[in-house]
C-alpha cells in the first residue's frame, strides 16, 4: 500500500477514535476524575501500571486503588503513615498483588517528600532517548530497599521490553489534543520524543499497514513503528496510537 494512502487511513482513523467518548470505556478515565496536577500523575501512573487485561477490569481496580487511598492520591502519598499501607491488604489485579500496591506507595512517598515528583523522575533520567528516560525512571524508583518481585511491574525498555504501560502513560502526561484525551502537563517532556504503546492492536494494525515488519512485539518494534509514524506527524508521532488501538479494536483492519 502507498505511503500517501496509509497517512491517508490512519489521519481518518484518529478523526474517527480521538474523541471525548474514548475516555468513557478507557483507563485514562481514571486521572481525569482529578484537576490537579500531582492528583492526574500520581492516579495516572497507578492505572497505567495495571493496565493490562479487560479494561472493566482495569477501570474496577484503578478506581479501588484510588478509593483505599481516600480517592486523594496526592495527599495520600504525602501524608499517609506506614500503618496506613495495611489497608491495601488483599488487593490484587492479575500479578500485581497487596506487597506490590504497598511498596508502590512506599516509593512515591519516598520520591514525593523527597522533593521529586514523578514529572522529575522522567525528565532527569540517565540520557535524552525516551528509552534511557525510562530506564532511569526505573532505577530511581526502586532505589528504596524492595522485594525483587515487584520490579516486574515497571518495564525496561534496556533489556528490550516494549514498556506498553509507561509509553502509554507518557502519552498521556506528555502530550495534548483539543479533543481533551490527554493531559498535556508535563512540559519537560517533548511529545516528538515519545515512543509508540505498542500492543496486540497497535502492533496488528501497524504490520497491517507496512508500518511495521518486525514479529516481535519489543523495543525494536517500538522504534521501528514510531519512525513511520514520524513522517506522518514529526512533532506528535503517538497521536496515532488512538487511531491505531481504536482500528484494531474494531477491527478495521487497514480499511
Amino acid at each position: 500500500m502507498q505511503r500517501d494512502k496509509v497517512k491517508e487511513i490512519v489521519e481518518e482513523a484518529y478523526r474517527s477514535f480521538a474523541r471525548s467518548a474514548f475516555i468513557e470505556n478507557d483507563p485514562i478515565q481514571i486521572p481525569h476524575r482529578f484537576r490537579r496536577k500531582e492528583d492526574i500523575e500520581i492516579a495516572g501512573f497507578l492505572a497505567a501500571t495495571i493496565a493490562w487485561g479487560q479494561r472493566v477490569t482495569i477501570i474496577n481496580n484503578a478506581s479501588r486503588l484510588l478509593n483505599l487511598m481516600d480517592d486523594a492520591p496526592y495527599d495520600f502519598v504525602m501524608n499517609h503513615q506506614p500503618s496506613d499501607r495495611k489497608r491495601f491488604s488483599g488487593f490484587v489485579h492479575r500479578t500485581f498483588s497487596e506487597v506490590d500496591a504497598i511498596y508502590f506507595m512506599e516509593a512515591l512517598q519516598h520520591m514525593y517528600t523527597s522533593g521529586m515528583s514523578l514529572e522529575q523522575a522522567f525528565a532527569t533520567g540517565e540520557g535524552s532517548s525516551m528509552q534511557e528516560r525510562i530506564h532511569g525512571f526505573k532505577r530511581q524508583f526502586f532505589s528504596i530497599e524492595h522485594l525483587s518481585r515487584t520490579e516486574k511491574h515497571v518495564s525496561d525498555p534496556m533489556k528490550g521490553s516494549s514498556a506498553k504501560r509507561l509509553n502509554m502513560y507518557l502519552r498521556w502526561m506528555v502530550r495534548s489534543d483539543k479533543e481533551g484525551i490527554d493531559f498535556g502537563i508535563w512540559r519537560s517532556l517533548d511529545p516528538k520524543d515519545l515512543m509508540m504503546p505498542l500492543d496486540v492492536h497497535t502492533s496488528t494494525v501497524g504490520r497491517k499497514l507496512g508500518l511495521l515488519t518486525r514479529k516481535q512485539d519489543d523495543w525494536k518494534a517500538v522504534v521501528e513503528l514510531t519512525l513511520s509514524l514520524r513522517d506522518f506527524d514529526a512533532q506528535d508521532p503517538v497521536k496515532y496510537d488512538l487511531a491505531l488501538f481504536g482500528m484494531g479494536v474494531n477491527a478495521k483492519l487497514g480499511q
